[in-house]
């Protein structure tokens, strides 16, 4: 039996639902006497919403079309393009988390490169016209191709497999590097899967040099063709000088690999195999064949198909991809109300954060307010130096910026709120000077106007309690930096109607958030885990456990940052009112720490110095227990804590299901994808009692 039979045996019949996606080809005569071409489109037969993959099925198909072409005498090329906006975004992951023995995982590794290697080993050129988003597989089949073009227009370029618990398994980790470089490869193979999952536009990756060629998207593909057969003739000449393998010596090469490995430490402290996995294929790229090297991946993609740290990162994608963008809870969207104008109450960083967004995705007047000019001035020129930082970057154009300048303004009265449709606060995080603002906003409003607040802990009920119209106050809660951090909490307080909700959601997407309805509890969701998170860190600390030790005792989880780094990336101040506040609503499983207090005193940012060493003054603050803890008693300590909190917060109804908790911790807090979401990690620990889930649903969904 052939490898081809085997793979079939093992694989064909995974997934009986797999959409496959068809190899189509068709013969097209390319200009200036440079002969036929055999173009392969790939289309599963769907629109662009769902794009094209590679199952079993896909492969097979692809390989029997490259077999026919590989039978003809008569042609001078082979193309690959996919279908309208789309290339090809990789495998289909639907049935991974399922396989059951090694030998299917590494077949599937095995499959996937004997069919794509075929494009770069047939006796004649191969073209990958790239016309659409390719990710993972999708961008391995164009990799393997002899020649590539891009559209400026494709929207993501990425190999995402890291951030899934994988390696790019088709040949990416072997390919990518001798094409473009060590460094630049592990970009896009490592550090942007690591960062949040970062994605390159057509021009980003034709400046890397993964494309030969880039052209516009209205005729791509007829410059496409015209430029493959110039290059067929002879009249242009593609050199990769700069980009070729041999450009770097083993001290390049080698050091490339050990920054990328300490950057990964800094970001994982080895919690997930994946990128450590990558960057040894990476680095074995410099000197293995094609056969050991794409030997190697099928071995990485084997020992990865089978591990938990997959599993647990298609449960995570499957929230972020899918539970996000049908939010449990949100009202119907028809009840939404146009927003036309936006007021911002306050103008420090945060404010102007808001501000910003705004206008750039609501495209609509903004106008912020404070108690005195300089204020106010320095709020608004901080929108505009921003602006203006968009601009050099290229991320906006002249006439977006001036336009953007425009739409933001200030006025030192409420009273420019008279025609806005949506106001919200940022002022401090003080009950009663909210509730100050919003009678003063509620007094110059008009009726249908929607009242907002960002407060991080408050109660929007006793925040409300004195409004004429308190069902049109609602949460909208951001994370810091604004911009960048995925999450909103919107908390619908006991008064809030649903057309209020509706509005909020429906900014909510305009702005790009993944928004969560949370109810009117204390610090909502993510603030109350991490305060229970750091109080019984803390909490260790005072009782005598050292500093260093309680900080570094949940490393193998990976987390974005240790506790103290948060806390000091929050400042002590805020950490102290959140606990304060934590405290007051349930003192039995919140304390307020003296220490804590101390530090707050002392005026100190935290207890790291700007080089990031610790502060021996403000460690000196914490010391005087008698009890201290190992690293493993504190680690112990702090997982119980958050089951327990979890499962309050889940019996309280703070949110529709546990589900929801994990999206939360995920998006704002940084929760690891690699560890899946905190509740089926909890529960694979043995840490929650009762389960949080139904059996089968901390497995990764179909």
């Amino acid at each position: 039996m052939s490898n081809l039979d085997t793979w079939r045996s093992l694989l064909a019949e995974r997934n009986a639902a797999e959409v496959v996606t068809k190899a189509l080809v068709r013969d097209v005569e390319l200009p200036g006497g440079a002969g036929t071409m055999a173009l392969i489109t790939l289309d599963n037969g769907f629109d662009h919403t769902k794009p094209n993959t590679f199952g079993p099925h896909g492969l097979f198909a692809l390989n029997g079309a490259l077999s026919e072409i590989a039978a003809r005498t008569d042609l001078a090329a082979v193309g690959v393009t996919g279908k309208p906006f789309i290339f090809a975004v990789g495998a289909d992951l639907k049935g991974a988390a399922s396989v059951a023995a090694r030998e299917e995982a590494q077949a599937i590794g095995a499959l996937g490169h004997h069919v794509f290697r075929r494009l770069g080993e047939l006796p004649i050129p191969s073209f990958a016209f790239v016309n659409g988003a390719a990710m993972g597989g999708g961008l391995e089949v164009a990799l393997h191709c002899t020649y590539r073009t891009i559209s400026s227009g494709v929207p993501a370029i990425a190999l995402p497999e890291c951030f899934l618990g994988l390696v790019p398994g088709w040949g990416g980790t072997q390919l990518l590097p001798r094409l473009i470089g060590p460094a630049r490869a592990i970009k896009l193979i490592v550090e942007n899967p690591l960062s949040q999952n970062r994605m390159l536009k057509g021009a980003q990756a034709f400046e890397l040099g993964v494309a030969d060629a880039m052209f516009e998207p209205a005729d791509f593909l007829e410059e496409s063709l015209r430029w493959a057969a110039r290059v067929l003739t002879g009249d242009t000449v593609v050199e990769r000088d700069s980009h070729e393998a041999d450009h770097w010596d083993a001290d390049d090469w080698d050091r490339a690999v050990t920054d990328a490995r300490f950057l990964v430490d800094m970001k994982l402290r080895g919690a997930s195999p994946a990128p450590y996995r990558a960057l040894d294929l990476i680095s074995l790229a410099r000197t293995a064949s094609r056969d050991e090297g794409f030997a190697a991946e099928d071995e990485a993609l084997a020992d990865l198909l089978m591990g938990d740290e997959l599993r647990a990162g298609l449960y995570s994608f499957d929230l972020v991809q899918r539970r996000a963008k049908r939010p449990a809870g949100a009202p119907d969207a028809a009840l939404a109300r146009k927003v036309t104008k936006v007021g911002v109450v306050g103008a420090g960083l945060m404010a102007s954060q808001m501000a910003l967004l705004f206008a750039r995705r609501l495209e609509v007047p903004v106008v912020l307010t404070d108690l005195d000019e300089a204020r106010l001035g320095k709020g608004v020129g901080h929108v505009h130096a921003e602006v203006d930082k968009l601009l050099a970057k290229g991320r906006v154009s002249a006439d977006q910026a001036n336009r953007l300048k425009g739409l933001v303004t200030g006025s030192l009265t409420k009273d420019a709120f008279a025609d806005a449709d949506f106001v919200i606060e940022a002022v401090f995080e003080e009950l009663s000077v909210k509730r100050q603002v919003f009678a003063e906003v509620e007094a110059v409003v008009s009726p249908g106007c929607v009242l907002a607040t960002n407060t991080s802990s408050l109660s929007l009920a006793e925040m409300g309690a004195a409004l004429e119209h308190p069902e049109r106050l609602v949460g909208f809660h951001f994370f810091n930096p604004v911009a960048v951090m995925p999450l909103l909490e919107i908390v619908k307080a006991p008064s809030t109607d649903d057309a209020t909700l509706a509005t909020a959601f429906a900014v909510g997407r305009s702005l790009k958030k993944s928004s969560v309805l949370v109810k009117d509890a204390p610090a909502f969701v993510v603030n109350r885990l991490l305060t229970r998170f750091m109080g019984e860190v803390i909490a260790a600390v005072d009782e005598g456990t050292p500093l260093e030790t309680a900080e570094h005792s949940l490393d193998d989880l990976g987390l974005p940052m240790t506790p103290f780094a948060l806390l000091q990336l929050v400042g002590p101040a805020v950490g102290l009112h959140v606990a304060e506040t934590l405290h007051a609503a349930f003192p039995e499983r919140f304390g307020v720490s003296a220490n804590m207090a101390k530090l707050v005193a002392s005026g100190k940012p935290g207890v790291y110095l700007p080089d990031f060493s610790l502060d021996p003054e403000a460690v000196a603050l914490f010391a005087g227990g008698a009890t201290p803890s190992t690293a493993a008693e504190v680690r112990l300590r702090v997982l119980r804590a958050l089951a327990e909190e979890i499962q309050i917060m889940l019996d309280e109804g703070v949110v529709a299901a546990a589900q929801d908790i994990d999206l939360c911790m995920i998006l704002g807090a940084g929760w690891p994808f690699h560890l899946g979401g905190i509740t089926p990690y909890l529960d694979r620990s043995g840490l929650a009692r009762p389960r949080f889930l139904a059996p089968g649903v901390a497995s990764v969904p179909a």
